[in-house]
């Protein structure tokens, strides 16, 4: 069956796009990533504040006292990728400690990646309770551990299974490690990240997955999720050499055009120069990839490698 021919128009689209926003950037996964905190953490104090007052949000059953919820009260929280505006829930008697985020305590960058670990495809229910019970620390209970497991799991659910944009024109795929305690004992968690840049221009975060084993195959049951969940098309794909990653994508999608990521190509790079002249060798570079036409790069290198040449 003959590959479908893409538009042109459409592909020139991409390539502008590209050039535009140069979405190869670690910063560019942050600033997407810091959209995902606000409704996670809301769900883990919505948990709170069921197991503080006894019941559900919905729950029927008779109360056991007077108290009940309040509204919300506005809160703005500190991460490493920027700042997380978020609603905190209220009780009328005014008795409601929060344990996640207490009262006049702004940063959460100490737990923000044990957070953003429990989006991930891969883990299990004792997984996610693990994680809560490691972010809490051990001042809470096994039944408050359970009421906020219940309460954040149909949020990561909706999430993980959210429909997706029909065609992206670029996908840069990101990995951070993540420490989870058990009890006694650590386990660490590589978690891939896949922000995508839609035709419109538009950014966000397809899906976070545990790396349980780089393969062809397991890039293949990724992507192949993506596609299940309305993608049809990818045109860009930036990665840093993940094994199997190439292969998995271009079996979903045989038409993708995958690239080494700029940011780590040039971290790679310093390897060969002197910490002295970092700064100014990576400026360089900047121009070299940074340039807005082949011939415009063509000049560039030259300059660069008569610049350099002594590496």
């Amino acid at each position: 069956m003959p590959k479908k021919k893409r538009d042109p128009k459409t592909v020139a689209l991409a390539k502008a796009i590209v050039e535009e926003y140069q979405p190869e950037s670690v910063e560019e996964m942050q600033s997407a990533l810091k959209d995902v905190f606000g409704p996670l953490f809301e769900q883990l104090l919505q948990g709170e504040m069921e197991h503080h007052l006894g019941y559900s949000t919905h729950s029927r059953e008779e109360k056991e006292d007077d108290n009940r919820r309040n509204g919300y009260g506005n809160k703005t929280v500190r991460t490493s990728y920027g700042e997380v505006p978020i609603d905190v829930p209220r009780d009328r008697s005014g008795t409601f400690e929060p344990q996640l985020i207490p009262k006049r305590q702004k940063d959460v960058s100490a737990i923000e990646n044990k957070v953003l670990a429990m989006y991930a495809r891969g883990m299990s229910q004792r997984d996610i309770a693990k994680t809560i019970e490691d972010i809490y620390g051990f001042q809470i209970s096994h039944e408050m551990i359970s009421n906020i497991t219940d309460t954040v799991l149909p949020e990561l659910e909706t999430w993980q299974s959210r429909p997706l944009s029909k065609c992206y024109a670029f996908l840069f795929v990101d990995c951070m490690y993540v420490t989870i305690r058990d009890g006694y004992e650590a386990k660490g968690y590589a978690v891939y990240t896949i922000l995508g840049y839609t035709l419109q221009g538009d950014k966000e975060i397809l899906g976070l997955w545990l790396n349980e084993s780089e393969s062809k195959n397991r890039w293949m049951q990724i992507f192949d999720e993506l596609k299940a969940r309305g993608v049809e098309d990818v045109f860009f794909l930036s990665m840093d050499g993940v094994s199997g990653l190439e292969e998995g994508a271009k079996a979903i999608f045989p038409t993708v055009v995958v690239q080494r990521c700029i940011v780590h190509l040039v971290r790679n790079s310093l390897r060969y120069v002197p910490s002295k002249d970092y700064k100014a060798f990576t400026a360089s570079l900047k121009k070299l990839y940074g340039a807005p036409s082949l011939k415009a790069c063509q000049r560039q290198l030259e300059t660069f490698r008569q610049q350099w040449s002594q590496y």
